[in-house]
């Protein structure tokens, strides 16, 4: 496969770095300062992009969940009032682009409705992530297609058919599948990484990996098996309130995993089988001199 994506000024592709995310989601629980603290981990860490989550709250929570009692950090309120906490607005988005740029590194969201697509256009977004959740909703892959951004797939929760039918729908061009399991956090054992070798070969274009387990080596060998972009929650502390944190990774877990991600993408090489300069003198010092 030899074509590429290009987010921002990075290009993606099977020859090009990996293109790492740092997912803040919305393990910034509402505080516009948390947000500036996981732009900053992200950044130190060597990070390409951060990304964030962008809803309407009245079109996205279900009629039937919005009364619903939840207990939060901000005592018992519904979950339409618990999710308006945590939605971030104008205001706050404006401040994130400021920053990003100061800081020089790309954002961009997953926009869960149309609503919240427009809401973004005005920052010239480099390229729109689509949720697992959001897969199989025609008129949103539809609308955001028809931005002419690149496009981030995720595929937790689905079948190969229903890939097909999507890729057919919204076609390639432009576009990075990312293999998950939807499970916070996933168990080892359906993280499943051989998918990517699967979705590379089946559907013929860039396959990435959006990684919701704990612990960073599944990522790296994700990158081993031919992701060209990987995603990953950050937070500043497992431990705090809200459902992402748990499987989410730490700063010095995600400085650790840029690394390791870095190293890994060097050693896998190009494939072709050689004798390097540097093996001249062990071949010296080692070889037995039978002929072949």
């Amino acid at each position: 496969m030899n074509y590429t994506v290009k987010i921002g000024e990075k290009v993606i592709g099977d020859e090009q770095p990996t293109f790492i995310v740092a997912e803040i989601g919305i393990n910034h629980n509402g505080s516009l300062e948390l947000a500036k603290e996981l732009i900053d981990s992200a950044v130190a860490a060597g990070c390409d992009a951060v990304k964030f989550q962008k809803r309407n709250p009245d079109v996205c929570v279900p009629e039937e969940q919005k009364n619903i009692i939840r207990d939060t950090p901000w005592g018992q309120i519904t979950y339409l009032d618990y999710r308006y906490r945590i939605e971030f607005g104008e205001e706050e988005f404006l401040e994130i682009d400021r920053y990003c740029k100061e800081k020089n590194i790309i954002w961009f969201s997953s926009c869960w409705d149309k609503d919240s697509v427009d809401f973004m256009e005005q920052f010239n977004p480099p390229c729109y992530k689509i949720s697992s959740a959001c897969f199989l909703d025609r008129e949103l892959l539809l609308y955001i297609r028809s931005k002419n951004r690149p496009i981030l797939l995720s595929t937790g929760m689905v079948t190969m058919e229903q890939i097909k039918i999507v890729l057919d729908l919204i076609k390639k061009n432009d576009l990075v599948l990312l293999h998950s399991t939807s499970s916070y956090p996933c168990a080892q054992e359906e993280l499943n990484l051989q998918v990517i070798h699967t979705l590379k070969s089946k559907m013929d274009c860039l396959v990435g990996y959006s990684g919701h387990e704990v612990g960073l080596l599944p990522t790296v060998i994700a990158v081993c098996f031919g992701a060209t972009v990987v995603e990953r929650h950050i937070t500043m502390d497992r431990a705090m309130w809200g459902s992402d944190q748990a499987a989410s990774v730490e700063p010095h877990g995600l400085l650790r995993l840029v690394n390791e991600i870095r190293q890994a993408k060097v050693a896998i090489g190009d494939g072709i089988k050689c004798v390097y300069p540097s093996e001249q003198k062990s071949i010296r010092k080692l070889r037995r001199m039978a002929k072949l």
